[in-house]
């Protein structure tokens, strides 16, 4: 099963979704993310985790950007890079052609 974790408000994720029939999208707003999922993300992307161009990040001020990017991303799930995409046991960040042939590949 292939769970993408992001918005679903998202053009990006939309377009993951719409590619990879049989997913489930999770928002991040109302679902969250495993505590295990974001761990083993964290410590596959580190802070390529946080997406620091999105108006979310931008809005922040100093302080917050500077906390832990897990507890920035638990207080504002918006400001985590989208999407991040569950294939079994391999996480996939961001979308794009060369993660949508693996994604195909394996599945």
């Amino acid at each position: 099963m292939i769970e993408i974790f992001g918005l679903k408000n998202c053009d990006t994720c939309r377009k993951a979704l719409k590619a990879l029939p049989g997913a489930q999208l999770r928002d991040v707003r109302d679902d969250g993310v495993p505590d295990a999922v974001m761990a083993q993300a964290y410590a596959a992307f580190g802070d390529r985790l946080l997406n620091t161009r999105s108006t979310t990040w931008r809005g922040l001020d100093e302080a917050a950007r500077k906390s832990a990017p897990l507890d920035l991303i638990a207080a504002y799930p918006s400001v985590m890079k989208r999407p991040l995409i569950k294939a079994d046991e391999t996480l996939f960040l961001g979308w794009s052609t060369e993660t949508e042939a693996a994604l195909k590949a394996a599945g």
